[in-house]
């Protein structure tokens, strides 16, 4: 057993290297896949928030009784969005 530890003496340069590269390589995946969780999230918000604009000229539409809903529908759709 002793002979064993000596002779992994002279290996422990290249296991600790190994490990400091897979320990790297690890931090940057972590952090790719942070920046991809943060896009994602991004994205959503802004998918969000067209659709809250497009639920509030719905809104718009259904409570005012006393126009025209085409007509409604034909300046919403030329009027620019929020």
């Amino acid at each position: 057993m002793e002979d064993m530890v000596y002779a992994l003496i002279p290996l422990a340069p290249f296991i600790v290297g190994g490990l400091f590269i897979w320990t790297k390589h690890q931090q940057k995946m972590i952090e790719k896949q942070s920046e991809m969780t943060a896009e994602k999230a991004a994205q959503y918000a802004a998918q969000t928030e067209r659709l809250e604009a497009r639920v509030r000229v719905l809104e718009h539409i259904v409570t005012d009784r006393g126009i025209d809903v085409a007509q409604e529908i034909d300046k919403l759709r030329d009027a620019p969005l929020n």
